[in-house]
């Protein structure tokens, strides 16, 4: 009798976690092995499992996987299509453009978004479906790195925000941060902060 109730409780949290697992899935919001894991604990604890005898171990997460065939899969979002014809012949013109050229005196830089609120990009799917992400948290910092070919001149990173000011370093003289602090409504590079770099 005793085992037939743990079969029936261990049956309920395995539902009731599935069937949220589905919902938060339906609604593209990521979920990892670990989040599962501590939703699973939540319901034992909310079924009257206040010794803690279930555990949500990894070995009752990859049951489950498999129980309910659901896969870890990277999240895809927006792709951009790149070219590849004009990508090869780019490669095979630049070394003719920068042949004439001191090593020392070429440059690249580059810009990234930094999203600081970003969630996973991996998350539990059900079978092998494809995997679409929600709605991506738009708070970010533009940083820009350059240096020349040698890395012998490594200008001071440029840091782009929405905030002229920010409230963590509203204290503190700008001009002694490690970096170039931008500002402007969508924290990206434009031309007249380039231009002003």
């Amino acid at each position: 009798m005793k085992r037939k109730l743990k079969d029936d409780f261990s049956q309920t949290i395995n539902d009731t976690v599935y069937e949220w697992f589905v919902t938060q899935r339906t609604k593209n919001i990521p979920i990892s092995g670990p989040v599962l894991q501590e939703y699973a604990r939540k319901v034992a604890e909310e079924l009257g499992d206040r010794s803690g005898n279930f555990k949500a171990s990894n070995g009752w997460l990859d049951r489950f996987r498999t129980r309910h065939n659901v896969h870890f899969r990277v999240i895809c979002g927006e792709a951009a299509a790149v070219d590849k014809i004009t990508t090869e012949n780019w490669q095979i013109r630049l070394p003719n453009i920068i042949q004439h050229y001191n090593p020392v005196n070429i440059y690249n830089c580059d810009e990234t978004g930094l999203f600081f609120k970003l969630i996973p990009d991996r998350s539990l799917v059900i079978d092998k479906n494809d995997c679409e992400g929600g709605k991506k948290s738009r708070d970010r910092y533009t940083v820009m790195l350059c240096t020349n070919w040698l890395g012998t001149d490594k200008l001071k990173p440029v840091v782009i925000g929405k905030a002229a000011r920010p409230r963590c370093v509203k204290d503190i003289d700008m001009a002694k941060l490690p970096v170039k602090w931008y500002s402007n409504r969508t924290a990206w590079m434009n031309s007249k902060i380039f231009t002003e770099w």
